[in-house]
């Protein structure tokens, strides 16, 4: 087995999924594809080294993955680590996003806007009225970053291709779902209460999650993206033919976000991912402008 190894994700459907990853990675389903796991150890979905479950070689206490979406998603929330472990038995879920396409017009639902009570919030869903209005709308391209923090209203636009840090957790709680319903007809489940316990309604908070965002595609240099108690994320460019030894560290992910890189002599192109078993030296070759992503507990 090489220091680096090569991932195969779990497909997850969505009723707001796209085509784009289905398409570049040959997976089919009776509904779009949404998302793809592709690091990950959850008992939700755990990627996998040919046929062996990743989960039964290491745990992980990140959670990496590309998002397509056809629609918005939801307008949701996540908790934090005390409140998901005494409502879940789980670990919160604070997440970060690289945007990597967007169509033309396609943003981000995140954070409350100035001004927004609780009290209206909640009359608002009490009166099964949209709360979309009272979210923040930006528009996104390729290379936008934003850091989402527990208790942050969001939800993705449609027309977007993004990858998805997170900590390993699967508690997402909706509060609004444009009135839409599932494959069967029914109106998707629905969080209010426990939405309501953890969204975060403080102005401050809610003006930094807009004000922090940033393109990342700008700079070619080595950045540090995010760094979390339990994930922290590291972006490289490499131009065509540039050559770099990397020291990976154990359960240190990686995934190309753009282009294709030679590793040990493995090919990834973009959208591959895979993860060091084995800690040690590796030499990486761009066959072509490269950008991606280390992730490490």
């Amino acid at each position: 087995m090489g220091k680096l190894v090569k991932l195969t994700p779990k497909a997850t459907f969505k009723i707001w999924g796209g085509e784009k990853l289905a398409k570049i990675k040959d997976i089919k389903g009776e509904i779009p594809l949404g998302e793809t796991w592709e690091i990950s150890t959850h008992k939700e979905g755990t990627s996998s080294l040919a046929d062996v479950p990743l989960s039964q070689l290491c745990e992980l206490s990140y959670l990496f993955k590309y998002i397509d979406t056809s629609d918005n998603l939801s307008i949701q929330v996540h908790p934090g680590d005390e409140y998901a472990q005494a409502h879940e038995n789980e670990k919160g879920k604070t997440e970060c996003w690289i945007i990597l396409d967007a169509k033309e017009g396609s943003g981000i639902y995140l954070g409350l806007r100035p001004g927004v009570t609780r009290k209206e919030f909640k009359t608002a869903i009490s009166n099964g009225l949209g709360v979309d209005k009272f979210l923040n709308f930006i528009p996104v391209k390729a290379g936008d970053y934003f850091y989402v923090p527990y208790g942050s209203l969001h939800a993705l636009g449609k027309g977007i291709t993004l990858a998805e840090t997170q900590q390993s957790s699967g508690i997402t709680y909706r509060v609004w779902d444009w009135n839409r319903t599932d494959n069967k007809g029914n109106p998707r489940e629905l969080h209010i209460e426990k939405a309501m316990d953890v969204i975060n309604f403080s102005e401050s908070f809610n003006a930094d999650l807009v004000s922090n965002h940033r393109n990342l595609f700008k700079d070619d240099s080595f950045q540090k993206v995010v760094e979390h108690l339990e994930f922290k994320v590291d972006l490289i460019s490499l131009s065509e033919g540039e050559v770099k030894e990397i020291n990976l560290q154990n359960k240190e992910g990686l995934s190309i976000l753009l282009g294709s890189v030679e590793i040990d002599g493995e090919t990834y192109t973009q959208y591959d991912s895979g993860i060091c078993l084995e800690e040690g030296l590796v030499q990486m070759k761009a066959t072509e402008k490269t950008k991606l992503v280390f992730i490490r507990e």
